[in-house]
């Protein structure tokens, strides 16, 4: 499935707009990783731990968002777009959305 945060895809016409698709995971703070990001903030450098829990939840939020495209008969999301909140204390948001779109010489 092609996903693009531009609004049109090189080469491919969009045949059929089948609306807003989202994906949102939902996490929070491990009390292990927030030690060991206080240390980090003592002596500086990048809260990999951080960085980690992040990138798994973008790939989460994204994998739920392709999914609900393809549940339309989506070939594609353009439009793609992340937005985060915070939902409790120490609990966050990831939410990836954009438009699912049906090719008109759709070939996957």
């Amino acid at each position: 499935m092609i996903t693009t945060t531009i609004e049109t895809v090189p080469g491919r016409t969009i045949a059929e707009n089948l609306g807003v698709v989202r994906g949102t995971t939902v996490r929070a703070r491990h009390l292990g990783r927030d030690i060991l990001a206080g240390l980090k903030g003592i002596v500086g450098g990048e809260v990999s731990e951080y960085t980690k829990l992040v990138a798994e939840s973008r790939e989460q939020a994204l994998d739920r968002m392709k999914a609900e495209a393809k549940a339309l008969g989506a070939d594609g999301v353009i439009g793609v777009r992340f937005g985060t909140s915070m939902v409790a204390q120490g609990a966050a948001e990831l939410l990836a959305y954009g438009t699912a779109v049906r090719f008109a010489d759709s070939t996957e």
